[in-house]
């Protein structure tokens, strides 16, 4: 259905009269941030007018945030975030969806919890915000081109520290949060549970395409990408791969992006431990996983 459409909405969803539970992970991109809030605010109170009226064993509506509640995708910001932080300047949607729900919820019998990953990594072809991808595919050209690996971001961010979210621990996440008496109404950092430096991840990923690692080289990964599509449709037949167009499997922004962040980009878990969330993944492992998960669906050589 399209969420914008306030009555196509209501059309589609006055049927499921038995549900309980929603995970809200809409989003629709725009220019600006002040673009944002109008569309993603729409969308999720589109769905809530849907649903409340008719489904009455309705008990929990799960919304995915990020840390750009905190502001982290303008700059520098107070880390580790914690979920109390006081919050920044509008605009910013993920704050407008919250406050919605908390509106929203005054009265009602439904709860609500709000999910904050860092960088989530995962399986998944055309998502345009996948750093494994773009690492793996980044890689894999390097390979076919006899050239060693370069991180390709700004020099503070090889050495800052950051963590990343897996994409199942993060489903784990979300249905502890909508399933716990624990959680009502409120929001948590998930992450794997450590931190690294590109600094040293970068030699052990390279390790993996069995490539050697020279020293970082600043450079725009949505530039030196772009005339690279020749190249990977080669790929694609010299090594037997599956038949994936180049815009499937590039997340160059998305790569330029996350290495621009020359500060630091963690938060405190505490909160999620405390009230009984205790999964850990190993980022690094993490990486290796899906990387080889990757080549054996033969989506990279």
């Amino acid at each position: 259905m399209d969420l914008l459409d306030r009555e196509g909405t209501a059309r589609a969803l006055q049927e499921l009269t038995e549900v309980t539970h929603v995970f809200y992970a809409a989003y629709q991109d725009r220019p600006t941030w002040a673009e944002l809030v109008s569309p993603n605010l729409a969308m999720l109170t589109n769905v809530v007018d849907a649903l409340e009226p008719v489904a009455p064993a309705l008990e929990h509506i799960s919304l995915m945030q990020g840390y750009k509640v905190y502001g982290a995708h303008l700059g520098a910001f107070a880390t580790p975030a914690k979920e109390s932080d006081p919050p920044h300047m509008p605009p910013e949607f993920n704050v407008d969806q919250q406050q919605f729900l908390e509106r929203r919820q005054a009265g009602a019998s439904w709860s609500w919890s709000a999910l904050r990953p860092s960088v989530v990594a995962g399986i998944g072809l055309g998502n345009p915000m996948n750093l494994a991808m773009v690492i793996a595919v980044y890689a894999s050209m390097g390979k076919e081109l006899g050239i060693p690996l370069r991180f390709p971001g700004r020099p503070g961010a090889y050495t800052s520290l950051l963590e990343m979210t897996d994409a199942d621990l993060l489903a784990k996440g979300t249905v502890w949060a909508a399933t716990s008496p624990a959680t009502r109404n409120e929001a948590y950092n998930i992450t794997n549970g450590d931190m690294f430096r590109w600094s040293s991840m970068w030699p052990r990923i390279a390790a993996f395409f069995d490539l050697e690692v020279a020293p970082p080289l600043e450079l725009s990964l949505a530039e030196v990408m772009a005339d690279k599509g020749e190249l990977w449709s080669g790929m694609v037949k010299e090594h037997g791969l599956e038949p994936t167009s180049y815009a499937e499997v590039s997340s160059w922004v998305f790569g330029d992006f996350v290495f621009s962040w020359d500060y630091d980009v963690i938060a405190d878990t505490s909160k999620s431990r405390r009230a009984g969330f205790h999964e850990y993944v190993d980022t690094e492992e993490m990486f290796l996983r899906i990387f080889q998960d990757l080549r054996d669906r033969r989506l990279i050589p």
